[in-house]
């Protein structure tokens, strides 16, 4: 892939999305416990953490959060992350947040036969009323360089405005040479107070025309695309991976213009037992890694951290069947622990792509 060289830049990637704090009620249900972990989260931004904190890369978050601390809070938690915050847009705090406030993401964990429930308090975030004008995309992509920018379908959904916001990053991004990549990553309750499928599909459409990579899961290419699966029903009951190939095929032939297609393989047994694997498309070939069965702690992030393990394998140079396993192992290392981003380190990645192992560490 024609990705820049690590030397012309100063980010290997910047993602572009709402970073949310999380509240975890631990094995606790969220309407019934008295105490919350706080973690920081958001699709966008836990490949960009993923990436610094377990592959050790150079990676930036362009956001925007309100001045109070809560948004303080979100900050130290991102400082801890370790990604880069020199893009981060602070807003002033009216007092009250009836114009603007900070996003809240309430996430329990599933456990057996009870699945996992998100409740999200994310209306007129800052994020969401971020305008294309009020980041400096000369000085991220032409002055510091990055070569990859990774955004998505979860900030296009936020308002009307985020769209067009990820077209300028999309359009400067490609103007020097920046991999372009997006996770469609369909939430029916953001897109459905504003035009729910329709318009999810009009506005994904119209900006994957403009990716190089291209993330999703079989709900993501039906709803936010409008591709049907062929031999699957309207529930996603049934995954044969002939169906993704044929899907992955066609969104290929309707946006020649990217390079690479992937997605886990998950069935679910269990809120604690998944079924887990992956399938990818690069530049005119197929490349599968089978599903297995993982035990899940926390599943919120796991695709997130698939996304990030792959892309360390194309911005290391490895060959795309590397790419998809690092990113297979490192998503299920990141469903063992809590919280929306990865604790995994490299090693353990490595280890995991190799087989099976949970020796303890001595």
């Amino acid at each position: 892939m024609n990705i820049k060289p690590a030397s012309s830049t100063a980010f290997d990637l910047v993602s572009l999305g709402e970073v949310m704090l999380r509240l975890d009620p631990g094995e606790m249900r969220i309407h019934t416990t008295r105490g919350f972990r706080a973690w920081e989260g958001g699709g966008e931004y836990n490949v960009a953490r993923g990436l610094r904190r377990c592959f050790g890369l150079r990676t930036a978050i362009v956001t925007a959060l309100v001045d109070n601390p809560v948004g303080r809070l979100i900050e130290d938690l991102m400082l801890q992350g370790g990604v880069d915050l020199s893009f981060l847009r602070w807003v002033p705090y009216d007092g009250v947040g009836r114009e603007l406030r900070n996003g809240l993401n309430f996430t329990e964990r599933g456990f057996g036969p009870r699945g996992a429930v998100g409740c999200s308090d994310r209306g007129h975030t800052a994020i969401s009323r971020l305008s294309s004008s009020d980041v400096d995309w000369g000085e991220l992509f032409e002055c510091r360089g990055a070569r990859v920018l990774h955004t998505g379908g979860v900030f296009a959904a936020l308002s009307t405005t985020t769209p067009e916001v990820i077209r300028a990053a999309i359009e400067a991004a490609r103007n020097t040479g920046t991999l372009v990549s997006y996770d469609l990553n369909y939430r029916d309750s953001l897109w459905r107070s504003i035009g729910g499928r329709e318009r999810a599909r009009e506005v994904n459409r119209s900006l994957v025309s403009g990716v190089d990579v291209l993330f999703g899961n079989e709900e993501d290419f039906h709803a936010a695309l409008g591709f049907e699966l062929p031999g699957v029903d309207e529930q996603f009951r049934v995954l044969p991976a002939a169906s993704f190939r044929e899907m992955i095929g066609a969104v290929v032939e309707a946006f020649p213009n990217l390079t690479t297609v992937a997605t886990t393989l998950r069935s679910a047994r269990s809120a604690s037992v998944n079924g887990w694997g992956a399938i990818a498309y690069h530049r005119g070939k197929f490349y599968e890694v089978a599903a297995r069965e993982v035990e899940i702690l926390d599943r919120v992030g796991g695709g997130d951290s698939f996304a990030s393990g792959l892309l360390y394998g194309l911005l290391a140079g490895k060959d795309p069947e590397w790419a998809l396993e690092c990113g297979v192992a490192h998503g299920a290392l990141a469903m063992s622990t809590p919280g929306d981003t990865s604790m995994a380190t490299l090693g353990e990645v490595l280890r995991a792509m190799k087989g099976p192992n949970a020796r303890i560490e001595r």
